[in-house]
């Protein structure tokens, strides 16, 4: 029994029903991933808000100028691999190593990101699998300012990548992209669909699970909609997300006990880390318009619709993030602190706002965010605070990582595109305007992780094998198991966790 069909649960529903003796029933809130902007690359933005999101709205946070921010996450048939921006970015060696967990080392999870990969085009180095189903090409039309971008970046002195997914990722490179033939490739494309007409595959889409069935402390099913059961013979596997598992845990009964109780549920067992740990990417942006009419602010057009529909080419391909850079804002960094991200449009308000002119952006990311949060319960909602910029320290990257913005923006390369400040930047100069405009205009990555966190101390929500603490057949396999976050994006190791999951399920 697999709850959540996104990146991790369509690993699991495949490579656990390739055995015929086991029967896997995959159960989904959201429905089909039928809708045009989910295949067309650029159309990302057009699902948010929509029943394709759950649309969640964290806490106010005190540090963001008191701000309830927007986090869209999946709630379809390939979850939020069905609304990202199909960047592939594992993270570099020490995202891995730093967890100091047995068989979760970068080499033993390596194994697991080459086995889904499907690495079309260039392969340099061996880094990419080619043989997986999930596709990692470049992007097909790629726009004229991204090479200017990446010729900053040379500009400045930073280390060009031949593939950005190796050991380390230090330096700059186009974006590796999830996509087959300039069309979107989820983990439903990849994994789901090639196993859908197994006879001992069950797919429930539109059902939402209350809870987890306990017989003791053993999970024996899930309750969904209201009062439907399904029973599960093994195992019940939570593959929800960030929010999603740990959310079903307490609602389920396990969890901090006295929060348990102060909600009115009753205690199946109390294990104190589930919902605590939240981490997240925390993005600032610099907005600048374009010399050129050159950007993707007119990609809507027929003419770029049809060539798309025909050609499978052309500006609707591209995944707006087109480009990126690792860097270190300081030498006492062990490894990069900050990402940059090149979109050659002004991407605002998570693209919910439409550009009125031509503009690019380059979004600045705090990749390894000392500040923590928590998923909390809320009657029976959830309640998302993140606890974004209570570390200081995150403050002070975020600046740092936006001067180096302004510097890209100011070299040779950018001059024949570079323009003014496009609001609602305003061409912050000081740390203290800097910092004022990361709390006033700051937004998520989309990268929770952490709220199940994998550990081998008592503390820890799941052990190595994923499995839940003090209960019985139950186990968390997504990115919510995660201590800390990785230095690139989390969709790379959702679907690594996802593989490296089914194969502890199946030795068991």
């Amino acid at each position: 029994m697999i709850v959540g069909a996104g990146s991790a649960g369509c690993v699991l529903a495949n490579r656990l029903s390739a055995d015929p003796k086991v029967s896997v029933a995959l159960v989904e809130a959201g429905g089909q991933d039928d809708k045009l902007e989910i295949r067309m690359p650029a159309g990302f933005a057009k699902l948010f808000k929509t029943e394709y999101d759950w649309n969640y709205t964290t806490a106010k946070q005190s540090e963001m100028s008191g701000r309830e921010l927007y986090w869209p996450r999946g709630r379809v048939i390939g979850g939020s691999s069905s609304l990202n921006a199909q960047m592939w970015v594992r993270g570099c060696q020490r995202d891995y190593d730093q967890w100091g967990i047995p068989g979760w080392s970068y080499d033993d999870v390596l194994p697991y990101f080459t086995k889904a990969e499907h690495r079309v085009g260039s392969n340099q180095g061996n880094v990419y699998g080619t043989s997986g189903p999930l596709y990692i090409a470049e992007l097909r039309s790629p726009n004229v300012t991204t090479a200017a971008f990446l010729q900053a970046c040379e500009e400045l002195g930073f280390e060009r990548l031949d593939e950005l997914n190796g050991r380390s990722n230090e330096g700059y490179s186009p974006t590796p992209v999830t996509q087959n033939r300039g069309r979107r490739w989820s983990a439903a494309d990849a994994y789901l669909r090639p196993a859908a007409s197994r006879p001992n595959l069950t797919v429930i889409t539109g059902a939402s699970v209350d809870r987890v069935l306990f017989d003791g402390r053993r999970a024996i099913g899930i309750q969904y909609d209201g009062g439907a059961q399904v029973k599960a013979r093994a195992e019940v596997i939570l593959s929800a997300g960030a929010i999603g598992s740990p959310h079903l845990l307490m609602r389920s009964g396990v969890g901090a006990a006295g929060e348990l109780s102060d909600a009115g549920i009753e205690v199946v067992h109390d294990l104190p880390g589930v919902g605590k740990n939240l981490q997240d990417h925390l993005a600032s942006a610099v907005y600048i318009e374009c010399k050129q009419p050159v950007t993707l602010t007119k990609a809507e057009s027929i003419g770029n619709l049809l060539r798309y529909i025909v050609l499978r080419s052309g500006m609707l391909t591209s995944n707006v993030g087109e480009a990126v850079a690792f860097i270190r804002t300081s030498v006492e960094e062990p490894a990069p602190d900050i990402e940059l991200i090149f979109a050659p449009v002004p991407f605002k308000d998570h693209g919910l706002t439409p550009p009125t002119g031509h503009g690019i952006t380059i979004g600045v990311i705090l990749l390894q965010p000392e500040s923590r949060g928590r998923i909390g319960l809320n009657g029976g909602d959830v309640t998302i605070d993140p606890g974004y910029l209570t570390a200081e320290a995150d403050v002070k990257r975020l600046v740092a990582g936006l001067k180096t913005a302004k510097q890209v923006l100011s070299t040779a390369a950018m001059k024949p595109f570079a323009g003014g400040p496009m609001a609602p930047y305003w061409a912050p100069e000081s740390d203290e305007e800097l910092a004022q405009w990361v709390r006033e205009r700051g937004e998520t990555l989309y990268h929770p992780v952490g709220t199940c966190r994998m550990g081998t101390d008592d503390a820890s929500v799941v052990d190595p094998s994923l499995r839940v603490r003090g209960v019985e057949g139950l186990r968390v396999v997504d990115a919510s198991i995660m201590p800390t976050l990785n230095r690139g994006h989390t969709h790379a190791p959702a679907i690594m966790i996802g593989e490296k999951g089914a194969d502890l399920i199946r030795s068991s």
